[in-house]
């Protein structure tokens, strides 16, 4: 089988075009090209498929094999593959998700993609449509107890879940212990990714961030538009675009507050190809 390693701000996958490549079960394939010392080294896994309702679709797997609905970063990598190469020549595609179609600005230099914009959709904050378990309309600063301390966290779903908690400083964070016990609360139906955010000026976001199914990863596009959302509606940012650090680099959220659709702007970079 042949692949491709890429990551947008350090969030790497293994990609395989499936319009040559047949993949039986990609749940078991995830696993194993995931690991980073018997296999290929990655997030997940996510494969390009055609669409029978856009340019493309991708559908993309942790690390642990379960399905994502969506994903920022890879579906910025997916853009510049399709483009890089030659699957498409256009500089506006659109592609399709679990958690809808979603459309990309591709933006090329001596005819490969440098960066993508993509028009990530809705920020949902009804809380039974996160999910979140509580009873008020919206989670907005809702407490909660993790491993013995008391937390605040605002959720909203960018497709997937999202737990946005301010903290005064994301590098001291010890996520490998307090992640797993975030993403599994009960409090949350469907497990959670959980944002530990840092603000710092009044457009400026230092993010740390536990995945569901994957752990703590150098980037999560769906997280870095979440933080951006709840720090805007919590006063923390101004309303404007919001320049989201991450440990592998980073990103630039707008959110158009009337039309509550969320645009994200990064870099997408191709690490290597090869067969397993």
């Amino acid at each position: 089988m042949k692949f491709t390693k890429m990551h947008g701000c350090g969030n790497d996958y293994v990609y395989v075009n499936c319009f040559s490549e047949t993949v039986a079960d990609p749940k078991e394939l995830a696993i194993k090209v995931s690991d980073r010392h018997f296999g290929i080294g990655s997030d997940g896994l996510i494969l390009i498929k055609p669409s029978d309702c856009a340019d493309f679709e991708m559908q993309m797997f942790n690390a642990d094999g379960s399905e994502g609905a969506m994903c920022g970063n890879g579906i910025r990598c997916v853009g510049k593959y399709v483009y890089d190469f030659g699957l498409t020549d256009k500089e506006v595609i659109t592609v399709s998700t679990k958690s809808g179609i979603k459309e990309l600005k591709l933006f090329p230099k001596n005819g490969k993609v440098e960066k993508v914009r993509v028009n990530m959709g809705p920020a949902i904050l009804t809380a039974s449509e996160i999910p979140v378990d509580v009873k008020t309309e919206q989670a907005i600063n809702v407490p909660i107890i993790v491993d013995g301390e008391e937390y605040e966290f605002t959720g909203v779903s960018m497709g997937n879940p999202h737990a946005v908690v301010y903290v005064d400083q994301v590098r001291p964070l010890r996520l490998e212990l307090i992640g797993p016990r975030f993403e599994k609360h009960p409090i949350f139906p469907d497990r959670v990714n959980t944002e530990f955010i840092e603000v710092y000026g009044d457009h400026i976001l230092k993010m740390r961030v536990w995945e569901r199914g994957s752990g703590e990863t150098l980037a999560c596009g769906t997280g870095a538009c979440a933080a951006a959302v709840a720090s805007i509606i919590n006063g923390k940012v101004a309303d404007a675009p919001v320049e989201v650090q991450l440990l592998g680099g980073t990103l630039e959220i707008e959110w158009d507050r009337e039309a509550n659709q969320v645009y994200m702007t990064g870099p997408a970079t191709t690490v290597f190809s090869g067969e397993i």
